[in-house]
């Protein structure tokens, strides 16, 4: 299974705006495990500038941005890279209407063309933790991740972050993760669908007189009842039968 995290940071926090991508960061996972020096990380020259809110949680100026490639410079590697997998992206309608912007003015399909899926790990969480925050932040702390090297929204560190943060969201599927081309865990499955060997049940008798104790204490409860009694309403093996 190879899936995507991805995150991207803008000029602004609506596309309808004439907002633009202005760093792109992907990394890869594999099995649900972080792939060595396989990740993406683009600055791009979004061609305006950032608004002020948007600003002050990106930090990334105009000025630190005007020698960087465009979208469309970096767009064939881009898709290259996500070419086929499955992206995990934390409030993904966001980051998905941006790259569906960015490809459109460059003439190609929406970012679902290249992809097999996309996971939205923030519906995740709110799924799994309804009325709580469920922002980057405070999933972090509520797994207990670390994130002291975070200052800014840095998309790179986001994307670290939150690929802890849907392993951690989806911990009980790690048990399915089973290695069945090991020796060990073939041995295991084997010996598991072989079962262990059983012995015999035991059956025991009931003496007469315990019966007998059984059915008088019976006649009791009819006539505390004043009927018969659930026991004696039931559909059971009539005394002395197996």
């Amino acid at each position: 299974m190879r899936q995507i995290i991805l995150d991207t940071e803008t000029t602004g926090l609506r596309v309808e705006d004439g907002n633009r991508i202005l760093e792109i960061a992907a990394v890869e996972m594999v099995d649900r495990k972080l792939s060595a020096d396989r990740h993406l990380h683009c600055y791009i020259n979004p061609g305006r500038d950032s608004e002020e809110g948007a600003l002050n949680v990106h930090g990334l100026t105009t000025a630190f941005l005007a020698d960087k490639p465009k979208f469309a410079d970096i767009a064939d590697d881009f898709l290259r890279f996500v070419d086929g997998a499955e992206l995990i992206i934390h409030n993904a309608p966001f980051d998905v209407g941006y790259l569906n912007m960015e490809l459109g003015k460059l003439g190609r399909g929406p970012i679902t063309d290249y992809v097999s899926g996309v996971i939205d790990t923030l519906k995740m969480a709110k799924d799994t933790f309804p009325g709580k925050r469920n922002n980057l932040d405070a999933l972090c702390d509520r797994f207990e991740i670390d994130r002291s090297g975070r200052t800014l929204h840095g998309a790179l560190i986001d994307c670290e972050l939150l690929s802890e943060v849907y392993l951690a969201l989806t911990r009980g599927q790690d048990s399915l993760l089973i290695d069945f081309a090991s020796g060990d865990a073939a041995a295991d499955a084997a010996s598991f669908s072989q079962g262990r060997p059983r012995k015999p049940l035991i059956v025991a008798s009931v003496p007469s007189e315990d019966l007998a104790l059984h059915e008088a204490y019976l006649d009791v409860l009819d006539k505390s009842v004043k009927g018969t009694c659930l026991w004696r309403e039931l559909t059971v093996p009539q005394a002395g039968t197996q």
